[in-house]
């Protein structure tokens, strides 16, 4: 997967800085400009869609997501949110290799106009494919996200991601329209260490809190749930936090 990224990566990243034309990349998103057999767009140089090709490369067209489930989707997401793990990836804080090589370099206002962008775009999301896990490992799921668990001092998802688990302005993301495995992947970052935000970390502390078995049946559930449009998060200030978030503070 890193290897075919990596492929794609490397002929955007040229033609993002010059004005060669991009190749055919064997393996490509179909839906994307560089599929097989898609005419190869010309990309200017020094413009928004040059500078964004390296990303829709393993993010799909407009960032609407991958389509092997470990890519997920830019467009949509809270401005603030996509510009702190640019920020995240380039200085270290969350941890791939190939996005920090991207992005090693790059001044923090031209990764703000590139996180405005995928924010503006819109596109729809697609049905929902039901995992295959028992209903109740999915009721377990649903209570985790919906009501959490105050025994364990768990938050419900919905009392930091808003109630159709939409997000919150400025920088907490929507949860819908992600893959399983790639919810899973995420909140197992957090618990390595792999991926931090600001202190106070609050999405660390909720993640540590979780067993092996929650995150199977919250990563299901949440994967499970159509997206009701329109999806936009919702005001900042319009829901009361259970603990003090560093990213939420940081805009």
């Amino acid at each position: 997967m890193w290897r075919r990224c990596a492929r794609r990566l490397l002929v955007l990243l040229i033609a993002s800085t010059g004005s060669l034309a991009v190749a055919q990349v064997p393996g490509a998103d179909p839906h994307s400009a560089t599929a097989p057999g898609a005419a190869a767009p010309r990309l200017e140089p020094d413009t928004m869609q040059a500078r964004v090709a390296a990303c829709t490369a393993c993010h799909g067209q407009q960032g609407r997501a991958g389509t092997d489930g470990y890519y997920p989707r830019l467009a949509g997401k809270p401005s603030d949110y996509l510009y702190h793990q640019l920020l995240h990836f380039r200085d270290g804080l969350r941890q791939y290799q190939p996005m920090t090589h991207l992005l090693t370099g790059l001044p923090d206002a031209y990764l703000r106009e590139m996180a405005d962008f995928f924010a503006e775009q819109h596109v729809p999301y697609p049905a929902p494919a039901r995992p295959a896990v028992s209903a109740s490992m999915l009721e377990r799921g649903r209570v985790l996200a919906l009501k959490g668990d105050a025994a364990r001092g768990l938050p419900a998802c919905v009392a930091c991601h808003g109630a159709r688990l939409n997000g919150l302005a400025p920088a907490i993301p929507g949860l819908l329209g992600l893959p399983r495995d790639y919810i899973g992947a995420q909140i197992g970052g957090w618990i390595n260490g792999l991926r931090r935000a600001a202190a106070p970390d609050c999405m660390a502390e909720v993640a540590r809190k979780l067993t092996p078995e929650d995150i199977g049946a919250v990563s299901a559930w949440l994967a499970a749930q159509p997206v009701v449009e329109p999806y936009v998060p919702d005001p900042a200030g319009s829901v009361t936090l259970p603990a003090e978030c560093g990213s939420q503070m940081q805009h």
